[in-house]
């Protein structure tokens, strides 16, 4: 339900913007990558502006996942030191449970003193 909402919320609508770019800025335009000298353009790029705009939204994309990712490294270590935690507990949880298993209820009756 939700899914679908958000699908037709945002995402057919900016589908829709997308598209709408791509079909007005066909032309090539020129990105100069050397902000120092723009006179003689060494380092520039001609390419139609909607794929400009789509690669610096991909690049865009693609470094906040990477910082995203780094910053959760602390968390993911945490969780893998809990399971590492939760697996030694459990293993020495059946280890006890099968010595229990294995001792007899009549070894271990507790002897009253006579009076």
């Amino acid at each position: 339900m939700w899914r679908k909402l958000i699908l037709s919320l945002v995402v057919v609508p900016l589908g829709v913007v997308v598209v709408a770019l791509a079909v007005v800025n066909r032309k090539p335009v020129e990105l100069i990558l050397n902000p120092f000298g723009s006179a003689e353009p060494g380092l520039s790029l001609q390419a139609p502006l909607f794929l400009l705009l789509l690669g610096g939204f991909a690049l865009g994309l693609v470094a906040g996942g990477i910082a995203t990712w780094l910053g959760q490294g602390k968390w993911r270590r945490t969780a893998r030191e809990e399971a590492r935690d939760a697996r030694q507990w459990r293993r020495q949880a059946d280890r006890l449970e099968k010595e229990i298993e294995g001792v007899r209820p009549s070894t271990h009756r507790l002897q009253l003193p006579a009076d």
